[in-house]
């Protein structure tokens, strides 16, 4: 049996993909770590994990995520985006492993009319892309047995995210601005967990950067609003601009994605994404969580 080792397993997509590691118990043998069982950007406890469960897939869903705070921990972000991420690279291909590695639309300038391919220049504007792409290319360099996810807008019933955000402050607010300038995919980490375990399934691999996200494009302030429909609140939601809501990084004007090149090699389908956010706030208001 093909062991998959998930290195961020208390994360959103780790959890997703614990989630959905019961549906393929017959195939392959999980394993779950958090930072506190590896630190992946000390080299030597990378090897140690390795030795240990002898993974033949990796999937990297750990990350330095917090957009802003990366502007003044800028070494940090890059330690666990970037360094750590070409260890496990290289200890992936030390050990004939397949890593699996997740990254963002952040590595985007965000400054096009058109949706971005995989072969298209990358221009982050922030420390947070910016430490996401090294680490792609980190990736690649250690080991080409590499497939690169970029993501973005993720979202779910776990952990923190823009959709549990919204519905804990449609509870206290009666008026909310939301920004409706900025243009990207929000994404169903359940979704994204799925499309990992595709790729890992597949006969015929093949390596390098892709794309998965649901489609098709939205702005924050039409998701906000999709999430105000699906959720029965009343609260009052008023578009604003990105000079409105200042943030320490910058974030891209319109980070849209094609997902041309993951439904031709890997007949990959992404979801619309009203139909997964919808199914994500049914799962909320059941649980209230």
């Amino acid at each position: 049996m093909k062991r998959i080792l998930v290195i961020g397993g208390n994360g959103q997509l780790g959890h997703c993909l614990q989630k959905l590691a019961p549906k393929y118990h017959d195939q392959y043998d999980f394993n779950f770590t958090g930072s506190s069982v590896v630190d992946i950007t000390n080299f030597e406890q990378v090897e140690t994990v390795f030795a240990e469960y002898q993974p033949d897939f990796v999937i990297n869903a750990s990350a330095y995520t917090a957009v802003d705070l990366a502007e003044t921990e800028t070494e940090k972000a890059f330690a666990i985006n970037a360094e750590g991420v070409g260890n496990l690279a290289q200890v992936c291909k030390d050990n004939n492993a397949i890593l699996i590695h997740v990254s963002t639309d952040y590595v985007f300038g965000g400054e096009t009319n058109l949706s971005y391919s995989e072969d298209d220049f990358t221009d982050p504007i922030g420390a947070y892309g910016a430490s996401k792409r090294k680490g792609e290319e980190l990736a690649l360099e250690n080991n080409p047995e590499t497939v690169i996810l970029r993501t973005s807008w993720l979202y779910s019933e776990f952990n923190k995210n823009f959709v549990k955000t919204m519905l804990h402050l449609f509870e206290i607010k009666d008026e909310l601005g939301i920004v409706g300038d900025q243009f990207g995919q929000p994404t169903n980490a359940n979704d994204l967990a799925e499309a990992i375990l595709e790729i890992i399934d597949a006969k015929n691999k093949t390596f390098g950067i892709y794309h998965f996200s649901n489609y098709p494009e939205t702005t924050w302030f039409d998701f906000a609003n999709k999430i105000k429909e699906f959720s029965g609140s009343d609260v009052i939601l008023k578009s604003i601009t990105t000079e409105e809501f200042p943030t320490p990084a910058k974030r891209p004007k319109r980070s849209t994605m094609s997902l041309d090149k993951i439904e031709k090699d890997y007949q990959i389908e992404p979801k619309h994404w009203e139909n997964s956010l919808r199914d994500c706030v049914e799962i909320l208001k059941l649980t209230n969580a």
